[in-house]
């Protein structure tokens, strides 16, 4: 499963989420991190919002990002580990 995880520098919401997405055991994930600052078009979007959680798929019309609910930050890795598991399934 690859995801974006649109951030900024200095963002302990995106570090903190970062972090339990790295602990999650149960599924393959691809995390790719993007820092809004570095493209207009995401600061644009996202500025008040980091951080953000996508998935990213290939289809018959290209590349295409679902924006994934946002993950309390209060949440544990196995919370975390059990929303993505909603969205997608272990092989």
């Amino acid at each position: 499963m690859r995801l974006i995880l649109y951030s900024k520098p200095g963002c302990h919401l995106c570090e903190g989420l970062l972090e339990k997405l790295e602990q999650v055991r149960s599924l393959s994930l691809e995390v790719e991190v993007r820092d809004i600052t570095t493209v207009e078009d995401w600061f644009q979007a996202y500025q008040y919002e980091v951080p953000v959680l996508c998935q990213e798929s290939i289809s018959g019309e290209g590349v295409q990002e679902q924006r994934l609910p946002r993950i309390s930050p209060r949440a544990s890795v196995a919370q975390v580990e059990q929303m993505l598991s909603k969205f997608f399934p272990p092989p």
